[in-house]
């Protein structure tokens, strides 16, 4: 994993006590939209952080390689350890249920993307919408 800190100061930035709760949280939660990692840090034990505090960092840490986003619905995105962004999201619209997959499922997928396209997808940040076993047998009876 990256040196949090060394990757600050070689940009000239410090890793502050906000940046390490907000980190600390993430690793906690595992994926969390930010109004959970603010939550998160507020009960914590320190001061509460504000939304745009907590929202600066992630951008921070995201652009240092340390967290990743992705967008489940059309909501707030959600924040997880960029080590941990090694599968897709597949989200039920009927129950709402998040169901993670192995990026392989969908390299014939990205394969396809490229041989028509020329586009490489990068599938780890992928959600996929449908419905989930249980959700789609009830849509066909």
């Amino acid at each position: 994993m990256v040196d949090v800190g060394e990757s600050l100061r070689a940009k000239g930035m410090r890793m502050t006590p906000q940046r390490e709760r907000i980190l600390d949280a993430v690793r906690r939660l595992g994926h969390a939209t930010p109004d959970a990692i603010v939550e998160a840090v507020g009960a914590d034990g320190g001061a509460p952080l504000a939304p745009s505090t907590v929202y600066r960092s992630l951008e921070v840490l995201e652009e240092l390689g340390v967290v990743s986003h992705t967008h489940l619905d059309h909501r707030s995105p959600t924040w997880h350890l960029a080590d941990h962004a090694d599968h897709l999201h597949l989200v039920c619209m009927g129950c709402g249920a998040t169901i993670e997959s192995d990026v392989e499922h969908a390299s014939g997928f990205a394969g396809n993307l490229l041989a028509a396209h020329g586009f490489v997808a990068d599938i780890k940040h992928m959600a996929i919408h449908g419905w989930c076993e249980q959700c789609s047998k009830q849509r066909q009876q």
